[in-house]
């Protein structure tokens, strides 16, 4: 397959490897008093405290501090890219189990397979097709991190009461609008949580895939290991946990800002 299907991996890799490269180069065009800033106010805003916003931007500028800015950039601009690609995958799919129990009996499966093989494993044939660098890491870390936006895109879908769905068509909704109106809005809070669990799961990732050359805080922890420099693994190690931290809080009071403002209009 690496041999006969080479043209189509080289067309795969250079358009993986430009959408990564665009999203980073967006990253790295933001100054960092620019991002402390957004970092401040997305925690004021989603936490209503000032104090809250304050302490975010100063775990994100303990990263600059410790040298290490344009290496989170990096790792930050592969996250980013890996997630949306999990969820232009991820959702479709979640969607479409949660509607047929055919499709549901092939892909959960799956989804047990991905969900319990080792990290380490998906390195090969992301490696063995793609070589070394961003564009295997990338698949890598979509293959790890998908599987619970589909789970939870399709348990929200699902757990949506039935007779609200009767109703809807009752009153002449189609199945597109019953899907996209009223299911879609109804598991809202559990497909977040999917897209929230998917985010975490791709920083999980970021040390594995510095095994295959991915340029970033991981491959910094993977440097310090293998020369023995425990200072230079600890740092990293810290601006990841920061890094993971800081995606995890705004991501979970961006989810819970929505349901409050959702209980206010209703």
């Amino acid at each position: 397959m690496s041999r006969a299907w080479a043209p189509l991996f080289s067309v795969i890799g250079d358009v993986l490897l430009g959408f990564v490269n665009s999203i980073q180069s967006v990253v790295s065009l933001i100054p960092w008093w620019v991002m402390l800033g957004i970092v401040f106010l997305l925690g004021w805003r989603l936490t209503k405290r000032a104090r809250q916003g304050m302490m975010y931007a100063s775990m994100l500028f303990i990263v600059g501090l410790l040298g290490l800015w344009e290496l989170m950039t990096i790792t930050l601009g592969l996250v980013l890219a890996s997630v949306l690609i999990s969820l232009i995958i991820g959702l479709p799919i979640g969607i479409l189990v949660a509607g047929s129990g055919r499709a549901e009996s092939v892909v959960k499966p799956l989804l047990d397979a991905m969900q319990t093989m080792p990290t380490f494993v998906y390195l090969i044939p992301a490696v063995m097709f793609f070589g070394l660098g961003k564009v295997p890491g990338v698949i890598a870390t979509t293959i790890y991190a998908v599987p619970p936006v589909i789970r939870l895109t399709c348990h929200g879908i699902r757990q949506v009461d039935k007779e609200v769905v009767e109703a809807a068509l009752s009153f002449g909704s189609t199945k597109a609008q019953v899907l996209f109106k009223v299911q879609i809005p109804l598991a809202l809070p559990t497909i977040m949580t999917g897209v929230n669990q998917t985010l975490m799961m791709a920083m999980a990732m970021v040390v594995t895939c510095a095994m295959i050359g991915v340029k970033g805080l991981g491959y910094e922890v993977i440097i310090g290991i293998n020369r023995l420099e425990i200072g230079r693994g600890l740092k990293s190690g810290i601006a990841i946990v920061i890094l993971a931290v800081l995606l995890d809080r705004l991501t979970q009071g961006w989810f819970k800002a929505d349901e409050k403002l959702k209980e206010r209009n209703e």
